[in-house]
């Protein structure tokens, strides 16, 4: 690999002797690897040469190694040992006008990656609860080599990037190698947070942390003629069912509005792939958040429909995710750690569980399989979600795994000793059901190739016309503000609302 020729591909290591080693060795095992001139050490070593290619220096001689040698790529490869050296290397190359590109060591990189087998966990106290163990559920794996033909070397965008599911889908995202990853997210806090996380988790990787909101759809359009995804994974959106019943406008605009904004923008542009994130509370929904979320499976499936779209729309839809952000474990978890009762709503209410991680990666093989099994796409994949599991139940089990006994129906305050956990049972919360739904009949799911994943046929009227009139409507009422105007409208095309609406009017 040592050559004299081309000046603008000349390139150096820096780093360790036996990191730079590695590194060489991988390198020459690429069909068209760079020219390298040499190599810069950062540790005491008296070699000449490290796999053939010689040894030009160490790290205070590097900014006169760079013009010697009119280098204008660095790859730095350092231990965890060594990083506080990266600083003082990354602002001399800068000085010296070349390139820098941080490769870890191999064995560091494999411990920060995330796996879909690790389970993750909630911490009470100093215990921490494996949540997967908790609802005795085992995660399906993914076909990473399908996956990774719709990911590695693209460019692709997260919405809501900075939410549970986003933030573990950049996660995810990340491990196969894309060109460049696009952070959307309008919570600022958010987005500094998991821009920081993927930047030390990942460093080789490009990414963009992008301060948007997706409703703003003359914006979205323009980021996305900007950063030119390939990949649109669409996460953002409101999802508190008792919030969204108090705020239906709001409802409307991010979860309907938002996902047209996005949706629009990426079939625009030409994206390969866009997944809209949906919910189980979309099937014959009764609350604001499930109607919503219908109402955006919808126009995607009507997008899917026009002729002439070169890009694969489909849409998951799945249950609950343990631990996310304001979900029942964590909520639970504060409660015995501030020395309160344990609220459950009601004893007889169920609902379907998954992990973060399980969702993210059978969201990322979903959306690598739309359109392979059909002409089309515009696919409704549901995941694998299990048995539903009893509410009341999982709480006792929570609380014994904390290392607590749980006393049902005591009164607040009253303990009978100091290790047990009063459950009390508070009534179900506006908008919210006892039992969700993954689909509207079971008949309609359909098994694809992939164990954890089925396919959807709900024959749903998603014309050109309807969605128009849908979309007017919807746009109209929001506008209004007036809460009862935009029930009614989403009445009009979620039957099952209507049941519940005059309940909800009274309400408003």
């Amino acid at each position: 690999m040592v050559d004299s020729g081309s000046m603008a591909e000349r390139s150096i290591i820096v780093g360790t002797l036996q990191a730079c080693s590695l590194v060489i060795r991988q390198l020459s095992a690429l069909e068209t690897p760079p020219t390298m001139v040499g190599v810069v050490l950062v540790d005491e070593s008296s070699e000449s040469n490290i796999e053939s290619i010689p040894v030009l220096g160490r790290e205070d001689e590097l900014i006169g190694v760079c013009a010697n040698h009119e280098i204008s790529n660095a790859i730095v490869t350092l231990p965890a040992s060594h990083r506080s050296m990266w600083r003082e290397i990354s602002i001399s190359l800068h000085r010296a006008g070349v390139v820098e590109r941080f490769v870890p060591p191999m064995d560091e990189l494999l411990s920060c990656a995330p796996s879909v087998s690790s389970s993750p966990t909630v911490a009470v106290g100093s215990p921490r609860i494996d949540l997967a163990k908790l609802v005795g559920r085992k995660a399906h794996s993914i076909d990473r080599e399908l996956v990774g033909e719709t990911l590695t070397n693209k460019t692709v965008l997260v919405t809501g990037a900075g939410g549970s599911i986003g933030s573990e889908l950049v996660r995810q995202v990340a491990t196969f190698s894309p060109r460049k990853v696009v952070l959307m997210e309008r919570a600022e806090n958010a987005l500094f947070e998991v821009d920081r996380q993927l930047k030390e988790s990942f460093p080789l990787i490009e990414r963009v942390a992008v301060l948007h909101d997706v409703v703003d759809a003359s914006r979205t359009l323009s980021l996305l003629e900007r950063y030119q995804p390939e990949v649109v994974i669409h996460a953002a959106a409101h999802k508190h069912v008792p919030l969204m019943e108090d705020h239906p406008s709001h409802a409307v605009t991010n979860n309907v509005f938002g996902t047209k904004s996005i949706a629009d923008a990426s079939v625009a542009i030409g994206v390969e792939r866009f997944v809209l994130i949906s919910s189980d509370k979309a099937v014959n929904p009764v609350n604001v958040m499930g109607a919503t979320k219908r109402l955006a499976e919808m126009y995607v499936q009507s997008l899917a429909k026009m002729s002439g779209i070169s890009t694969k729309l489909s849409m998951v839809r799945f249950g609950n995710v343990l631990g996310s952000a304001c979900s029942v474990l964590p909520i639970w978890a504060d409660q015995i750690a501030a020395g309160r009762p344990v609220t459950v709503t009601d004893e007889r209410m169920t609902r379907y569980f998954m992990t973060i991680p399980e969702a993210a990666t059978l969201v990322l093989q979903a959306g690598a399989m739309s359109g392979m099994e059909t002409s089309s796409s515009g696919e409704v994949f549901v995941l694998d979600m299990s048995e539903p599991i009893n509410i009341f139940g999982l709480a006792k089990r929570f609380i014994r795994a904390c290392g607590y006994e749980a006393v049902v129906g005591q009164p607040m305050g009253v303990s009978s000793s100091p290790r047990s956990v009063p459950v009390i049972l508070t009534g179900a919360r506006p908008g919210e059901k006892l039992h969700e739904q993954l689909s509207y009949d079971a008949e309609g799911l359909e098994r694809t190739a992939h164990p954890g994943i089925y396919s959807l046929d709900d024959g749903t009227d998603v014309e050109p016309e309807t969605i128009e009139a849908m979309i007017s409507g919807m746009d109209n009422a929001r506008s209004s503000h007036s809460r009862k105007a935009v029930l009614e409208e989403i009445a009009r095309y979620i039957p099952t609302m209507n049941s519940s609406l005059s309940q909800k009017i009274v309400a408003a």
